[in-house]
Order: C-alpha cells, then structure tokens, then sequence
C-alpha cells in the first residue's frame, strides 16, 4: 500500500500537475493516512485518492517546463544576477537593484533570467483542468 501511495504522488505532479493540483493534496493524504491510521481502515483512503486521480484532468505541462529549464541550466550556465543572489534587507530597495514583489502588488517586472535567455518561456499551460484559465497568464516568463 504505501508503494501505491508514493506511486499517486509522483503521478500527481507527473501527469495531472497544474490542471488540477489538489490531486496532490489528496495523494498526500492518502499516503498520510495509511501511515497515521493503517489498515484495514486506510483502505477507503487509498481508493479515494485512487479514483480521483484517475478521474483528474490531465497535464504534464509541469514536467515540460522542468525539463526545458534543466536543458537550459546545463546548456547556458551563467551567474546569478546580483540583484536576485541572498540579501539582508529585502523589505526595501537594496543597492544591487532587487525589487521585493510584496512591496509592489505581489509582482514587478525585473530581470529574473540571465540576459541569453530573456523572452524564453518554460511554463506553457495546456488547454485541460485549471491551466485552461492560465492560458491568457501568459505574460510572465516563469
């Protein structure tokens, strides 16, 4: 049971990702239960986490993106920017020009990629589950 278990995790954030990401809650609370309550009563858990899997909408969109940003890591490596490398102070403007998003609305537009791969976008949400609303997101190089 606890191989299954581990085997809905993976496949939570293999092939169902961002189109429906409370699958991975509910695997994980698969996995929790069996551990936290056992068997025979675990049994009901495990089948929840099961079907609704099975019934997920799929993506591996995550996946895609991962593997594009470790090709690019390996293929272009280069330093972190000064402005993004550990600072003391980030609830204000620091000299090496780093700008805290929470001071800013949750979002500012700095350079958070090395300048060979500026443009370049990794995350492209697919047409299925909860990504069909992030399709129009696609502004932001993630």
């Amino acid at each position: 049971p606890l191989i299954i278990a581990r085997r809905l995790i993976a496949h939570a954030s293999e092939d169902i990702g961002m189109a429906d990401s409370n699958a991975l809650l509910i695997a994980i609370s698969a996995l929790t239960a069996i551990k936290e309550i056992g068997f025979p009563e675990a049994n009901l858990n495990l089948c929840h986490a099961i079907i609704y899997l099975c019934e997920a909408e799929k993506s591996n969109s995550v996946y895609l993106a991962m593997e594009k940003a470790k090709s690019d890591a390996v293929n272009f490596p280069e330093p972190v920017p000064a402005h993004l490398k550990n600072n003391d102070n980030l609830e204000s403007e620091n000299p090496k020009g780093y700008k805290y998003p929470h001071n800013f609305g949750g979002y500012v537009k700095q350079q958070y990629l090395p300048s060979k791969l500026v443009g370049k976008v990794y995350y492209v949400p697919s047409n299925n589950g909860r990504e069909k609303g992030l399709v129009r997101k696609k502004t932001r190089n993630i």
